[in-house]
């Protein structure tokens, strides 16, 4: 690759690097303030692009409509931070902060079908930046005058950013929310409007970075999940709330998969090395790596200490075994009950159920918040697939033999990530994700890459949809008994110890991080359960089994019914999927629909679902006593 090349991808990467520190600015100074992990933030992003692509055409295509299309776009997006602020967040600021995250993801859903029902699902090409469509002669190379500006407005947008937080009281008053929320509500600061002035000027940047893309990439409803995925990384590598350090971390991992595509393949020590293939998963190699080498970014800061005493979870009841075996009978009977169809759908319910209930098994009492819990349930649904149709082996042995590949993955993973905590933790288990994700997208020999494997049926006695339905429900069902059982066992009891006072456990000789990782490769194998379970039941697997959507589906599973509650994933798994499946068939505007179900849910009862009604059955037997 020749010097002048080199540069011009050098360049390429710096653009890129301009509009992805735009979203991820927005999305340090929202959490730094707020401490919400806002899903959402990648919406914003995509109605930035929508609403810079409509008003440009009804502006006119002349230098003064299309930038007045990006500023009025920037400036909507930000009045719908306002409003998503005001009516929704501005309701659960006291709720945990996992529901606070399930709502922002219930948000997505209704943004996604809005800009559905008002642009349509093809891509919309928008117009060039009159005045800049001309390219710059580089060293022999040309690279289009509107990049280079993109590339000035990083820099300048830092510039802006730290004279209005180092100059300008609202600018301190936000530095304090950021280092001590609590002492700012004690000296009479109006939290409120705080908080919705800071969520204005995040999803106006959001909006901005979306609106300046326009002429350079179309827009589409994917860029929701995509780009906000490609915030955290690079706000997490930066440094949460680190404005320099979000703008270092754009640069290096715009300039990395910039320099992937570019350099293409190579002969190193007489293997091809495809780097464009890298592209899919460099950043997250990347923030893997920071997060290994320095925990809290390359210029964050080890995080206050909080002054509010720290709420420690109630204790979970034991199962109710005798409620328990009545569920367990209607499920045997339901075969005799129904149809196909509904079997078909119970099968889907038990291998969530077991899914949700091994990511509770770590969310909960082990402490351990996992954004790419997928990862072990599509490794388990792969190792099934390959051991069956590459290696040859009967389906009970590739069955049996899944979880035990997802388990072994865990025990790699959960290594790195048991060293970490909270978001950092969170974003790390993403990180093995989506490598994970992307290894069986891309390996085509042994995956059969974004295709999927096809074929992956059950041995002939199981090929009946009875007997297949009996074998899910007894593994699932077993799965989920045996990680009850383990949750109230010295082991379990231990979890709920490091979880809710990690210093005394350490203090009285318990092994933290070594029955953190214990329980990380459980629950690991139990996802893989879960996985290969399924792949069976469709005959099928795709790349998708191990993507950020599945892993956000696992999330909300588990919040849905209750992370508090022993029984709340199985109910959140069986909600969720129904609904979805519900939804799905009697609406193109389904996500809609399930999002304000989520919010209602959220509202009403923000211990979760199971958690809500307990509650609600607590207060009615006190009142009636």
């Amino acid at each position: 690759m020749t010097f002048p090349s080199l540069l011009i991808q050098f360049l390429n990467g710096l653009t890129d690097a301009s509009s992805l520190f735009l979203v991820s600015a927005g999305l340090s100074l929202i959490f730094g303030v707020t401490r919400i992990v806002n899903f959402a933030h990648g919406s914003l992003y995509m109605l930035g692009l929508y609403a810079a692509y409509s008003l440009i055409q009804a502006l006119g295509h002349t230098p003064l409509g299309f930038w007045a299309g990006v500023i009025l776009a920037t400036l909507a997006v930000g009045v719908i931070g306002v409003v998503i602020e005001v009516l929704v967040l501005r309701r659960i600021y006291h709720a945990p902060e996992l529901f606070q995250l399930l709502a922002t993801f219930a948000i997505v859903l209704i943004v996604k079908d809005a800009a559905l029902y008002a642009w349509g699902s093809e891509d919309l090409v928008g117009p060039r930046a009159p005045g800049l469509t001309m390219a710059v002669d580089i060293l022999g190379k040309r690279i289009p005058a509107y990049d280079l500006l993109l590339i000035a407005v990083g820099p300048l947008m830092l510039g802006l950013l730290w004279l209005l937080l180092a100059r300008t009281r609202w600018g301190a008053l936000v530095r304090a929310a950021t280092q001590d929320r609590e002492m700012v509500g004690a000296l009479g600061v109006d939290q409120a409007k705080l908080f919705t002035s800071v969520f204005f000027v995040g999803a106006a940047l959001a909006g901005f970075g979306g609106a300046l893309q326009i002429p350079r990439e179309p827009a589409n409803l994917d860029l929701d999940l995509s780009v906000i995925a490609d915030a955290f990384v690079v706000t997490v590598v930066g440094g949460l709330g680190s404005l320099p350090g979000a703008l270092l971390a754009a640069v290096l991992i715009g300039v990395a998969k910039a320099l992937c595509i570019g350099i293409g393949t190579v002969s190193l020590f007489a293997l091809d090395v495809d780097f464009s293939r890298l592209v899919l998963v460099v950043e997250f190699v990347i923030m893997g790596v920071v997060l290994v080498l320095r925990p809290y970014g390359l210029l964050g800061k080890p995080p206050v200490v909080v002054r509010a005493a720290a709420t420690v979870p109630p204790p979970l009841g034991p199962p109710r075994w005798p409620t328990a075996l009545a569920w367990i009978a209607l499920l045997l009977a339901m075969p005799l009950l129904s149809d196909d169809y509904v079997a078909a759908l119970l099968i889907d319910i038990a291998c969530f159920a077991l899914f949700a209930v091994s990511l509770h098994f770590i969310m909960g009492p082990a402490g351990m918040i996992s954004f790419g819990h997928a990862a072990y349930f599509g490794l388990g649904a792969y190792a099934g697939a390959v051991l069956l149709k590459r290696a040859g082996l009967p389906m009970e042995v590739a069955f049996v033999s899944a979880p035990f590949v997802a388990a072994g993955f865990a025990i790699l993973y959960g290594w790195f990530c048991v060293r970490l905590s909270g978001v950092y933790l969170a974003m790390l288990t993403l990180a093995f994700a989506q490598i994970t994700w992307s290894i069986v997208f891309q390996w085509d020999s042994l995956t059969a890459g974004s295709n999927g494997m096809v074929g992956i049926w059950p041995a002939v006695w199981l090929s009946g949809k009875t007997a297949y339905y009996y074998l899910t429900m007894a593994f699932c069902g077993l799965g989920v008994a045996f990680l009850w059982r383990v949750l109230f066992s010295p082991f379990g009891y231990t979890l709920r110890a490091a979880r809710d006072s990690p210093l005394r456990a350490e203090a009285i000789g318990i092994d933290v991080r070594g029955f953190q990782w214990a329980a990380f490769v459980l629950a690991g194998g139990m996802a893989g359960l879960a996985g290969v379970a399924l792949a069976f039941s469709k005959g099928s697997i795709s790349p998708s089994a191990a993507s950020i959507s599945q892993s956000t589906d696992g999330l909300v599973m588990v919040l849905l019914g209750g992370v508090e509650t022993l029984t709340g994933p199985v109910v959140g798994a069986g909600l969720f999927t129904w609904l979805r499946d519900l939804l799905a068939r009697e609406t193109d505007y389904w996500r809609a629909v399930f999002g304000l179900v989520i919010l209602l849910i959220v509202v009403l009862f923000p211990q979760g679902l199971v958690g809500g009604l307990k509650a609600l059955l607590g207060r009615w037997q006190e009142r009636s006593a």
